[in-house]
């Protein structure tokens, strides 16, 4: 009688679900059965999202096939919304409605995080996030859209309102969003004939920490802070929101900005999924050994976003919810999994931090690739090297677009193919388990 294959069962094609895919294709070969579960057919490469959402790349440079990279992986189409972890059944809806099963040998869980919700009044109904592919479209077509309308306004006050942008959060994705939103809408007004000879765009840039990237090197926080201030960018830490309404925002200090765009960017939480486990969690992330196991579950593992994976550089503490940290990780646990069905040794997982980068948009970024500070022309080429190199496909693509933006002017409009509606705050989440993302997260 032939021996039935073990089924691994993946939940998430983040940057976690997806590495840990790509090496348990290479590493258990035919050994096993993998299956991959993911609303989308796509790996996203959330790093390079704000490109998307300000007209430099389109939508499908960073959006990379999953069964056109992952050989011998098994996708099924499918949100995972309940785990019976004592049947080993993971029970899913498919993009149409149907609700489905898949039981497993080994699980691992890598379903990432969703967008951290505050309790402010309003920022639900009135804010738009930034997770996606869905947000970074609606986004570019927002943002197009305020400046259309400025341009036709004969109210100044409408004018201004619609050309003030209110972003709420300065980690990863709030600065870099801003960085290449500027850009975007000033070249936008440029070409608009109502706004080409009146005041810029302005941007606000809002965080309760004391500077910018607060997670970050103080070297990286000021260079980032030098090139948004020269852009005319209104830096604001040790401030927050106090109420979001239709027609704009009151900060904690009581000043009313009127505008019609606040973009909520102030991180990540676990995906709500894991708290439903009833298995011990770390500020909502699930408890694992540095073997990315659950405890008392040996044929579960966890990784990414989702899980509070032990850092061993640092006795105590739990690695931070990044795409490098994440991918990492993916790397590990497919070692482990694989071991677990006989194939190799187990091993801790362990970093060396290779250090951090954030795109400032154009030439600039700031970085510090091994520890050594980097700013300016030379920090960008850096890190758009390394975009090139972590991306799993795509590269030439990218390439090609980068090109052409230096060259050419941007394409100021709007594709409609995202609806308000349609990317709620309270329900955005990134590109894994549970539609609608680094700050730069994993899954």
């Amino acid at each position: 009688m032939k021996r039935r294959r073990p089924r691994i069962v993946i939940i998430g094609a983040g940057f976690a679900g997806y590495e840990c895919a790509r090496r348990l294709s290479r590493q258990a070969g035919r050994a096993a059965e993998i299956v991959l579960l993911n609303p989308n057919d796509y790996f996203l490469y959330v790093p390079l999202l704000p490109e998307v959402a300000t007209g430099i790349l389109e939508p499908r440079r960073i959006s990379v096939s999953l069964t056109g990279t992952l050989p011998g992986v098994h996708l099924v189409l499918g949100t995972a919304h309940d785990l019976d972890l004592d049947a080993r059944q993971v029970h899913y809806t498919d993009p149409e409605g149907r609700a489905g099963s898949l039981s497993y040998d080994r699980l691992v869980l890598t379903v990432g995080s969703v967008n951290k919700l505050l309790p402010v009044p309003g920022v639900a109904e009135h804010a738009h996030g930034f997770r996606g592919m869905p947000e970074a479209l609606f986004l570019r077509d927002h943002l197009t859209r305020q400046t259309e309308l400025a341009g036709a306004a004969e109210d100044p006050e409408e004018r201004s309102a619609r050309t003030t942008f209110v972003v709420v959060g300065a980690g990863y994705t709030g600065t870099e969003v801003t960085a290449q939103g500027v850009r975007f809408t000033e070249a936008l007004a440029r070409q608009n004939t109502g706004l080409r000879h009146g005041p810029r765009p302005r941007w606000l840039l809002l965080d309760i920490a004391d500077r910018l990237l607060p997670e970050l090197d103080e070297r990286l926080s000021r260079t980032a802070e030098r090139v948004l201030r020269a852009r005319g960018v209104d830096i604001r830490t040790g401030t927050s929101v106090k109420e979001a309404t239709a027609d704009g925002v009151l900060l904690d200090d009581g000043e009313f900005i009127a505008t019609r765009s606040l973009l909520w960017c102030v991180g990540v939480r676990p995906d709500p999924l894991v708290e439903s486990l009833g298995l011990p969690t770390d500020k909502g992330r699930l408890c694992v050994d540095a073997f990315l196991n659950v405890p008392g579950r040996p044929e579960v593992f966890a990784c990414g976003d989702a899980a509070a994976v032990p850092d061993l550089t640092r006795p105590g503490e739990v690695t931070p919810m990044t795409a490098q940290h994440a991918q990492r990780q993916g790397k590990a646990v497919a070692r482990n999994v694989a071991a677990s069905c006989g194939r190799g040794t187990p091993r801790a997982y362990r970093h060396h931090d290779l250090g951090f980068m954030v795109d400032l948009g154009g030439i600039q970024a700031a970085a510090n690739p091994l520890r050594i500070p980097l700013s300016g022309p030379l920090a960008g080429l850096v890190t758009r090297g390394y975009h090139l190199m972590a991306m799993p496909d795509n590269r030439v693509r990218v390439a090609a677009d980068w090109l052409l933006d230096a060259v050419l002017p941007r394409q100021g409009v709007q594709l409609g193919l995202v609806s308000s509606w349609s990317v709620p705050l309270d329900t955005a989440s990134p590109e894994v388990a549970r539609v609608p993302g680094g700050a730069q997260g994993g899954g």
